[in-house]
Protein backbone atom coordinates (compact mmCIF):
# COMPACT_ATOMS: atom_id res chain seq x y z
CA UNK A 1 0.00 0.00 0.00
CA UNK A 2 1.22 3.49 -0.86
CA UNK A 3 2.02 5.94 1.93
CA UNK A 4 -0.68 8.42 2.95
CA UNK A 5 1.36 11.39 1.72
CA UNK A 6 1.24 10.05 -1.83
CA UNK A 7 -2.55 10.33 -1.63
CA UNK A 8 -2.11 13.83 -0.23
CA UNK A 9 -0.07 14.67 -3.32
CA UNK A 10 -2.76 13.15 -5.51
CA UNK A 11 -5.43 15.24 -3.80
CA UNK A 12 -3.41 18.42 -4.20
CA UNK A 13 -3.09 17.91 -7.95
CA UNK A 14 -6.75 16.97 -8.40
CA UNK A 15 -7.91 20.05 -6.47
CA UNK A 16 -5.40 22.28 -8.29
CA UNK A 17 -6.65 20.88 -11.60
CA UNK A 18 -10.28 21.59 -10.77
CA UNK A 19 -9.33 25.15 -9.85
CA UNK A 20 -8.38 25.70 -13.50
CA UNK A 21 -12.05 25.15 -14.36
CA UNK A 22 -13.45 27.06 -11.38
CA UNK A 23 -11.20 30.15 -11.71
CA UNK A 24 -9.86 30.07 -15.29
CA UNK A 25 -9.31 33.84 -15.49
CA UNK A 26 -6.85 33.70 -12.61
CA UNK A 27 -4.77 31.18 -14.53
CA UNK A 28 -5.13 33.07 -17.81
CA UNK A 29 -3.56 36.14 -16.15
CA UNK A 30 -0.37 34.22 -15.42
CA UNK A 31 0.01 32.73 -18.89
CA UNK A 32 2.99 34.22 -20.72
CA UNK A 33 1.94 36.40 -23.67
CA UNK A 34 3.97 34.33 -26.12
CA UNK A 35 1.82 31.22 -25.55
CA UNK A 36 -1.12 30.88 -27.95
CA UNK A 37 -4.67 30.04 -26.88
CA UNK A 38 -4.28 30.80 -23.16
CA UNK A 39 -7.80 29.70 -22.20
CA UNK A 40 -7.33 26.35 -23.93
CA UNK A 41 -3.97 25.91 -22.21
CA UNK A 42 -5.52 26.68 -18.83
CA UNK A 43 -8.20 24.03 -19.30
CA UNK A 44 -5.74 21.53 -20.76
CA UNK A 45 -3.27 21.98 -17.91
CA UNK A 46 -6.10 21.59 -15.40
CA UNK A 47 -7.23 18.38 -17.05
CA UNK A 48 -3.65 17.06 -17.05
CA UNK A 49 -3.32 17.82 -13.32
CA UNK A 50 -6.57 15.99 -12.56
CA UNK A 51 -5.63 12.94 -14.64
CA UNK A 52 -2.13 12.74 -13.17
CA UNK A 53 -3.47 13.16 -9.64
CA UNK A 54 -5.94 10.31 -10.12
CA UNK A 55 -3.27 8.16 -11.81
CA UNK A 56 -1.09 8.48 -8.68
CA UNK A 57 -3.66 6.43 -6.78
CA UNK A 58 -3.16 3.27 -8.83
CA UNK A 59 -0.03 1.12 -8.79
CA UNK A 60 -0.26 0.40 -12.50
CA UNK A 61 -0.14 4.09 -13.46
CA UNK A 62 1.77 5.59 -10.52
CA UNK A 63 5.27 5.70 -12.02
CA UNK A 64 4.03 7.18 -15.29
CA UNK A 65 2.02 9.77 -13.33
CA UNK A 66 5.05 10.69 -11.20
CA UNK A 67 7.21 11.35 -14.25
CA UNK A 68 4.27 13.16 -15.87
CA UNK A 69 4.04 15.43 -12.83
CA UNK A 70 7.76 16.17 -12.99
CA UNK A 71 7.48 17.08 -16.68
CA UNK A 72 4.36 19.15 -16.04
CA UNK A 73 6.05 21.09 -13.24
CA UNK A 74 9.05 21.72 -15.51
CA UNK A 75 6.69 22.96 -18.22
CA UNK A 76 5.10 25.35 -15.69
CA UNK A 77 8.45 26.98 -14.80
CA UNK A 78 8.14 29.69 -17.52
CA UNK A 79 4.89 30.79 -15.88
CA UNK A 80 6.71 31.40 -12.59
CA UNK A 81 9.40 33.45 -14.33
CA UNK A 82 6.74 35.37 -16.27
CA UNK A 83 5.03 36.24 -12.99
CA UNK A 84 8.31 37.86 -11.87
CA UNK A 85 8.42 40.09 -14.96
CA UNK A 86 4.75 41.06 -15.36
CA UNK A 87 2.90 43.20 -12.84
CA UNK A 88 -0.45 41.89 -14.12
CA UNK A 89 0.67 38.25 -13.86
CA UNK A 90 2.14 38.82 -10.39
CA UNK A 91 -1.44 39.28 -9.11
CA UNK A 92 -0.24 41.65 -6.40
CA UNK A 93 1.93 39.02 -4.73
CA UNK A 94 5.13 40.31 -3.12
CA UNK A 95 8.30 39.74 -5.13
CA UNK A 96 9.76 37.47 -2.42
CA UNK A 97 6.75 35.14 -2.71
CA UNK A 98 7.18 34.97 -6.47
CA UNK A 99 10.88 34.20 -6.06
CA UNK A 100 10.20 31.47 -3.47
CA UNK A 101 7.75 29.78 -5.84
CA UNK A 102 10.62 28.81 -8.14
CA UNK A 103 12.53 26.62 -5.64
CA UNK A 104 9.15 25.35 -4.43
CA UNK A 105 8.55 24.07 -7.95
CA UNK A 106 11.80 22.11 -7.77
CA UNK A 107 10.82 20.85 -4.32
CA UNK A 108 7.56 19.54 -5.77
CA UNK A 109 9.51 17.84 -8.55
CA UNK A 110 11.74 16.18 -5.98
CA UNK A 111 8.71 15.13 -3.93
CA UNK A 112 7.29 13.35 -6.98
CA UNK A 113 10.66 11.86 -7.88
CA UNK A 114 11.13 10.49 -4.36
CA UNK A 115 8.20 8.10 -4.88
CA UNK A 116 9.88 6.60 -7.96
CA UNK A 117 12.57 5.30 -5.62
CA UNK A 118 10.12 3.19 -3.55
Amino acid sequence: MAPWHLYLMAGIYVVAGFMHFIKPRMYERIMPNYLPFPKTLVYLSGLVEIVLGIALCFGATRTLALFGIILMLAAFLPVHFYMLTSKKAAMGLPKWVLILRIPLQFGLMYWAYSYTLL
